[in-house]
């Protein structure tokens, strides 16, 4: 597991982290076990890349993620469209 979004989920940090070698900016909001079998993350993106060109709700597959920072900037509320109990998720490890 890994420590540094769990910590991040529970204080309501925003994290940046590069993802297949672009830059991403999000707020995490679930982290566990995904239904591929892969460690996942469900984050809100506020800034960097997206291969899409939109900001919002992704999933992204932790074993693509390198050099994970927790930012000082927080956010206050989980973002509309969130749900607990990600159904994309077979185990949840942490979640708002």
């Amino acid at each position: 597991m890994n420590n540094q979004i769990i910590e991040a989920i529970e204080n309501r940090n925003v994290i940046q982290f590069y993802y297949e070698n672009e830059l991403r900016v999000v707020e995490p909001h679930c982290y566990g076990m995904t239904t591929a079998g892969n460690e996942g993350l469900r984050a809100f993106q506020i800034d960097g890349y997206s291969s899409s060109g939109k900001m919002g709700w992704k999933m992204y597959d932790l074993g693509k993620v390198e050099n994970i920072e927790i930012l000082e900037d927080t956010f206050k509320i989980p973002r509309p469209g969130y749900k607990k109990g990600d159904r994309g998720m077979d185990e949840i490890f942490v979640e708002l």
